[in-house]
């Protein structure tokens, strides 16, 4: 074994089992423990489900970085560029503008959002923040869809004029 954890480590080790909350963590934690004990890669994978590589990667980790590295969640959600404040706040223009009877196009939302930020985006995102701020797509129709057809509206103005 290259790497030997000490009773102190273990020790802190077990405090931070104690103190965690975090699945993930826990089984992270679990196998720096299993290792302290002594446990063997073969018992350690039974234990955690982890593959030797990973739990290699783990053991390194731990000894070259230290125990925050490996209780910190790294893997949180909502990598929002704005939060929802600050979009509906650049919406607010956009609104107005609608308001007003102006059609507002999402490529024009895309580019202020981008500018807002400092980098480009997906086209898709915008959708998301739209669908977030409870935006629907309403779109003028080209034309009533009881309309009747060129040959009806000439015949009807035929009749009419007599």
């Amino acid at each position: 074994m290259k790497y030997q954890i000490t009773a102190e480590q273990k020790q802190e080790i077990e405090r931070a089992r104690k103190n965690n909350k975090n699945k993930q963590t826990e089984n992270r934690l679990k196998v720096l423990y299993l290792r302290a004990e002594g446990a063997s890669y073969k018992e350690i994978i039974k234990a955690t489900g982890y593959s030797k590589a990973n739990i290699a990667k783990i053991i390194k980790l731990y000894f070259e970085k230290g125990l925050e590295d490996i209780t910190s969640n790294k893997y949180g959600g909502n990598h929002r560029n704005l939060n929802y404040e600050e979009e509906e706040k650049l919406l607010q223009y956009f609104v107005k503008k609608a308001e007003q009877g102006q059609i507002v196009e999402t490529k024009e939302i895309k580019e202020r959002y981008e500018q807002t930020i400092g980098h480009t985006i997906g086209r898709g995102q915008i959708y998301y923040v739209l669908k977030r701020h409870g935006w629907r797509k309403i779109m003028p129709r080209s034309k009533h869809p009881k309309k009747a057809d060129e040959e009806a509206i000439e015949a009807s103005k035929k009749l009419s004029k007599s």
